[in-house]
């Protein structure tokens, strides 16, 4: 049976692997920057990983000045070890709506990320790469949209009582008394209405889970991506080859995604 982002069972409560996906994936380093951006995840939730500091000493020994960043099998252990101990209890942890939910997210040039969370705990993660479009956008658009894709994945928890959005992006504090002028933001604000919660402002460098999340490094995944398509959506598509105005469509939207009609693909 499955509640709220947990598989319960006769076994016990496990995690979900759809909300520890991200950290379950996450490549091993492959230089100082990657390992340091690992290290901001995992050190942000050190107080719940038993002997953390033992555990990371291969890995921290890689940051020391004057040494050679060579990633040894002990070292991949480490890592491995270190990725197991985030995503299992106590670490990851059930729900609780008597308390009050916190959302941190993050934006980066490559992608978004965030985290729910509960007294510091927390209970999920959120991390999606950006489109050459979504590139394009302003810092305060990005910052934006990693809000707008964190209420959309968590609504169920968020909607029954008032919670707090933590970003590293000032202005966003004051976003339902800001004038509207992009389209983001006036979803944002759609999205929130009928919602009860505060926006507060947290430095990027105390917003380590969240950062690292959004500068996940997606390149090193682009050859290993794997998709589970549901029969009936594969039935439809391959209805559109009988049908001659839907094969003019999407002939029309491959040259450019805005129809005249309205269409989108």
């Amino acid at each position: 049976m499955e509640y709220l982002g947990h598989v319960i069972s006769g076994n016990g409560v496990a995690t979900d692997p759809t909300k520890i996906q991200v950290v379950q994936q996450w490549p091993s380093p492959t230089n100082i920057k990657q390992l340091r951006g690992f290290l901001g995840l995992t050190g942000y939730y050190r107080k719940f990983i038993k002997h953390y500091a033992m555990i990371t000493k291969p890995l921290t020994d890689l940051l020391r000045k004057d040494t050679q960043f060579i990633w040894t099998p002990n070292v991949e252990a480490a890592f491995q070890l270190l990725k197991n101990c985030l995503i299992k209890a106590p670490v990851l942890t059930l729900p609780n709506f008597s308390k009050q939910f916190v959302v941190e997210t993050d934006a980066s040039d490559q992608g978004i990320g965030a985290v729910l969370m509960q007294d510091n705990h927390p209970i999920a993660y959120l991390s999606k790469p950006l489109g050459p479009r979504n590139q394009a956008l302003s810092v305060y658009e990005k910052e934006c949209l990693a809000i707008l894709l964190a209420i959309e994945k968590w609504r169920s928890y968020l909607q029954h009582q008032q919670f707090i959005i933590r970003t590293d992006h000032k202005s966003l504090q004051y976003l339902t008394d800001q004038r509207v002028s992009t389209k983001l933001q006036l979803k944002a604000l759609l999205k929130l209405m009928d919602l009860q919660y505060t926006i507060q402002y947290k430095k990027g460098t105390s917003n380590a889970a969240a950062d690292a999340l959004s500068r996940y490094d997606w390149s090193q995944d682009l050859n290993a991506i794997s998709e589970c398509v549901p029969t009936w959506i594969q039935k439809l598509k391959e209805g559109y080859e009988d049908d001659p105005t839907a094969k003019q469509l999407l002939t029309e939207m491959a040259v450019s995604s805005e129809h005249q009609k309205g269409y989108s693909l």
